[in-house]
């Protein structure tokens, strides 16, 4: 059986894990690129009803998602760094 870290190893290679959050950052040319992305992810969110805890500063997007509800990192994180990927591209930064 797979884990989620090994598929975070894997199949997300721009993604990290740290303790049970799996994380993303993005570098973007202003405050207004990133804090749009931001809203893409918020909108993927509120459709998956899985919300990732977002920061947003200049140019920079940071993203750190666990299911609460487990305690750990689950698949539905994996499913929605998809999702996010999808919509804004993998993590660079």
């Amino acid at each position: 059986m797979v884990t989620e870290r090994e598929t975070v190893a894997t199949d997300l290679p721009g993604w990290g894990v740290e303790g049970e959050h799996l994380v993303g950052s993005w570098l973007f040319d202003d405050f207004a690129s990133a804090f749009a992305a931001a809203t893409r992810i918020a909108f993927l969110a509120e459709r998956t009803d899985h919300h990732p805890d977002l920061r947003v500063s200049w140019g920079r997007l940071e993203m750190r998602v666990t299911t609460h509800s487990a305690g750990r990192l689950t698949g539905k994180d994996v499913d929605l760094a998809r999702a996010v990927e999808a919509a804004i591209g993998p993590p660079r930064g």
